[in-house]
C-alpha cells in the first residue's frame, strides 16, 4: 500500500505529463509545424508569504517664495528732548519750503527747523 506522500507524487506527476503533452501538441500546431517547442520546468512554486510593501505616498513640494525684505531706513538720531536736529529749506519766491517745492529760481534759504522760544 502507498503512503499518502507517494500518492500526491504519482498524482502530480501524472498531471505534470498530460499537461506537457498537451504543450507539445498546442506548440505543433502553429505556423511553424516542422518544429516542436517543449518547455519543461521542474521546481517548487514560489509563494510569497508576505503581501507587497505599499508604496508610500509623497506628498507633492510646494515651493513658496520668501517674503520680501523690507529696509527701514532710519533718521538722525534725536538729540534726546524730542526735537529734531537739522536744517529747513525755504524758498522765498514760492514761499514754500523743500520737499514741497523742488525749484527755487531765487534759491534756498538755510532755516534752523528748531521753533523760536516764545518768551
Amino acid at each position: 500500500m502507498n503512503t499518502p506522500i507517494e500518492e500526491f507524487v504519482v498524482k502530480s506527476l501524472k498531471i505534470f505529463v498530460t499537461l506537457a503533452v498537451l504543450a507539445a501538441a498546442c506548440a505543433s500546431g502553429s505556423a511553424d509545424a516542422g518544429r516542436v517547442r517543449v518547455f519543461v520546468g521542474v521546481g517548487a512554486p514560489f509563494f510569497y508569504p508576505f503581501a507587497p510593501l505599499p508604496y508610500y505616498y509623497y506628498p507633492p513640494v510646494v515651493a513658496v517664495p520668501a517674503a520680501p525684505v523690507n529696509y527701514v531706513e532710519r533718521g538722525r538720531p534725536s538729540t534726546g528732548t524730542g526735537q529734531s536736529s537739522g536744517s529747513w529749506y525755504y524758498c522765498g519766491a514760492s514761499r514754500a519750503y523743500y520737499p514741497y517745492v523742488k525749484q527755487c529760481p531765487g534759491g534756498w534759504r538755510e532755516v534752523s527747523s528748531q521753533p523760536a522760544s516764545s518768551r
